[in-house]
């Protein structure tokens, strides 16, 4: 199928993709990968039933503004996308809407990590969880080794189905192929078939949104994070 008529069904769908020529791509992906601005990339999006987060998230997505950044980028798009009150900017005057500078002005945020703290050394997934716990949403976090494969794809599957709530998974570059360290991004759908998930990638200076089997990112989570000695995981995120 081409593309054209692929970008024409999304459209019909009131699905929206990124347009190609805004997609940096510095490093080359693994075989095991498969890069959203494809053909099967795209195909996927429209195949898959379990993708209420995609448009919400596409609408507030953030590059992070540093190397370390990964987490406060994800951050704020969940609570853009979920329509948390916000701050002034004072970039844009008299408007709100919660920025990478403007996230730890609350004084509940600073309590768990300051963005000095951040900027140095990230941040672990407990530390995220606290984070988004600062604000008035809910928030439940799940590490790598409490949870099976099953309960994994399951637990997310029915997040990405629902409006209104989000899904941050922490996992280790490595394991699924990338470079190479921890990360931390959106969630954004689901592909039955294939069984993979879609990360959209803050780091969109480094890698594009990649569909990733569900299996290679829960094996992504089941790693030992050095800075807490737990392994890594996810957190899902919804409205009070």
């Amino acid at each position: 199928m081409k593309i054209i008529s692929l970008i024409s069904r999304i459209s019909l769908m009131g699905l929206c993709l990124i347009p190609r020529q805004v997609i940096a791509q510095t490093l080359p992906l693994n075989s095991n990968l498969i890069n959203f601005n494809s053909t099967p990339g795209e195909t996927f999006l429209i195949e898959s039933n379990a993708r209420q987060d995609y448009i919400p998230l596409s609408l507030q997505f953030e590059t992070q503004e540093n190397l370390a950044y990964c987490g406060v980028a994800s951050i704020v798009m969940v609570l853009n996308a979920l329509s948390i009150p916000a701050p002034k900017a004072p970039e844009w005057r008299t408007y709100h809407r919660f920025t990478q500078q403007n996230l730890f002005d609350n004084s509940k945020t600073q309590a768990v990590m300051t963005s000095e703290m951040v900027a140095q050394g990230g941040m672990t997934l407990q530390q995220l969880g606290e984070l988004l716990a600062s604000y008035p949403i809910n928030v439940n976090v799940y590490y790598g080794s409490d949870v099976s494969l099953q309960e994994f794809r399951q637990r997310i599957i029915d997040n990405l189905k629902q409006p209104n709530n989000f899904v941050l998974i922490n996992y280790l570059r490595h394991t699924i192929g990338q470079e190479k360290g921890g990360h931390i991004s959106p969630i954004a759908a689901y592909h039955k078939e294939s069984d993979r998930f879609l990360i959209l990638d803050v780091s969109r200076y480094k890698y594009p949104p990649v569909w990733v089997k569900a299996e290679d990112l829960w094996k992504a989570i089941n790693t030992i994070d050095s800075a807490s000695n737990k392994t890594r995981g996810f957190v899902l995120v919804s409205s009070q």
